[in-house]
Parts: C-alpha cells; structure tokens; sequence
C-alpha cells in the first residue's frame, strides 16, 4: 500500500462524525425566530387567570360604553317605581329616588373607569419621566429627585388626598388631580430602578459614544427597554385609583349628584341595606370584579415578562 492510499484511508469520510446542523435541518433552522414580545403575547395566552380577567374588564367596558344608549331610561330619570327588586323591566332594580339602577351602574362604570385610568395616565407620564431622568443623569440630580420622592411618599396618600379633595371643589377633574398628585411616586422609583440596570448596557453606551443625548436614549433606549416593568405598574395602578375613587365617594368626597360613581352608589346603597339590599349589591359586585381583573391581567404580565418563568 502506497503512502497515497494509506493517507487516503484515513481520511475517508465514513470516518468522521458531523457535529452540529445537518441538511436535513435547514429548515427548521431558517425558521422565523420568536420575537420577545411575541413570545410574551404566547405566555399571557396562556394564562387562564389573566384571560379571564381580560374577558371581565372587555364586558364591563363594553357595557359602560353601549348599555346607556340602548336603554329605555336615562341614570336620572324618574321610573315611577320606587325601591323595587330586580325585574325584568328593571334589571338591577331601582333606588329610593325611582332611578334605575341598571343605566346608574354602566354610567357610574363609565366615571369610575375614566377617573381610575386618567390617574393611571398621568401617573405613567409623570413617573416614567422622573425616574428615567434621575436614573440616568445620577449623581446630585438624582439624589435631589429621590428626596423630594422620599418626602412626597412620607405624606400617608389618603391624607394628601382627602385634604386636596377638601380644597378644591368637588368634581371629576378634582378627583383625578388628587389621586395623581403623589400617585406617580411608585412608578416613578421602579422605573428609576430599571433604568439604573439598562443605561449600563452596551448598546446605551455604544448609543453615548456615537453622541447621542439624554432624550434620545430615554426615549429610544430606556423607556421602550423598561416597558415591561412600566405595563406591569401600570395595570395595578389603575385597581388601587379605582378602589380609591369608590372610598372617597363613599364618604361623600367623590363625585356629586345626579352623576354616580360606584362609590356614591354603595354609599347610597348601605343606608338601604335591610330594605333594598340590591342597591348595594350590584355597585360593590362590579366594584371587586373591576379590581380583581385589573389585578389577575397585571399578574399575567407579570408572569409573561419575567426572564426566570422562560423556558
């Protein structure tokens, strides 16, 4: 045997073993890849909980949106009938004042899901913007903007609202102001945090030397590597708005007459309770649900989000 063939022979083919992709493969390897949001999407999916208190909040909002238009009666019209049971003319009963009921639980929906998402909204505004601005100058800037939050969060929030709300007049902007006043100090301190962990990322510092600046990377940087922590906040702010609203209507600092929250209704309600129980029930049924939506959607993005639950 020649050297020629014996170095031949040890190279045949059939001697070595293919590591890695096959041709066989290449399909599945060109495959559109899962983006991260898409990949989140797929998660909440499924999410039974979360679906659940998504189809909820969907209903609710559908009905405060149409109920009222389709209805015979308006929320301050005068029925005739007063303090009577469920009916089929009357679906939710009517009150002492012989409004029905049905019509007053959608627009005090309608009220109470427009106080609680205005608040969410100027929360989400003034937060993200404080904390990504004292998260990424650091230094001085952030030490000042973090005390002024330490003082604002030190004030009990209840306290600081029902002055203000004591101040001013009664009323829906009012009661949004009040709310928001020191309600975007939590948002403001998470996304801080996060924007402390994300502006030392390579990207951020690539983007600082090619010259960008400050607004440029929070706005194409920071916040939109944030979101997740910001949604999250976001769908449990919007529970705690509305649950306060409905206190603060039930003590008599909401809303005012012939309008009705879900708050004004319960209270209204309560002094009913022996004779006209479902004056109270529906307000507060509608009440919890709302509140347990929010909070079930906020925990599926919770879970969707976060990197440890990914396979």
């Amino acid at each position: 045997m020649t050297l020629e063939n014996k170095f031949n022979e040890q190279i045949a083919p059939e001697r070595f073993e293919i590591v890695g992709a096959r041709p066989s493969d290449a399909d599945s390897l060109n495959k559109k890849q899962i983006s991260f949001w898409q990949e989140v999407m797929y998660r909440f999916s499924h999410n039974k909980l979360a679906i659940i208190g998504l189809v909820i909040l969907s209903f609710i909002t559908i009905m405060a949106i149409f109920a009222p238009m389709f209805s015979s009666w308006s929320y301050e019209e005068n029925t005739g009938l007063y303090n009577t049971a469920p009916s089929a003319a009357h679906w939710f009963g009517t009150d002492d004042l012989a409004r029905d009921l049905f019509v007053r639980v959608w627009i005090g929906a309608r009220i109470s899901l427009f106080i609680g998402l205005a608040a969410a909204v100027i929360d989400l505004i003034i937060g993200v913007l404080w904390g990504s601005i004292s998260g990424l100058l650091g230094g001085r800037v952030d030490n000042i903007m973090m005390r002024i939050a330490d003082v604002l969060t030190a004030i009990p929030y209840l306290l600081v609202v029902i002055i203000l709300l004591v101040v001013m007049e009664k009323g829906l902007i009012p009661m949004i102001i009040a709310l928001s006043f020191t309600g975007w100090v939590n948002m403001a301190r998470i996304v801080r945090a996060e924007v402390l962990s994300i502006k030392s990322r390579e990207f951020v510092l690539a983007s600082r030397t090619l010259g960008a600046g400050s607004w440029h990377l929070i706005k194409r940087h920071l916040i939109p590597n944030a979101m997740g922590a910001i949604l999250v906040t976001m769908t449990l702010t919007i529970p705690a708005a509305i649950f306060t609203e409905s206190f603060l209507s039930y003590i008599g600092l909401g809303v005012q007459q012939p309008l009705a929250s879900w708050g004004t209704m319960a209270s209204e309600g309560n002094k009913a309770i022996q004779s006209a129980p479902w004056r109270l029930m529906f307000p507060a049924l509608f009440i919890s649900l709302t509140i347990f939506a929010f909070n079930a959607v906020g925990d599926g993005l919770r879970d969707a989000l976060d990197p440890k639950l990914r396979k």
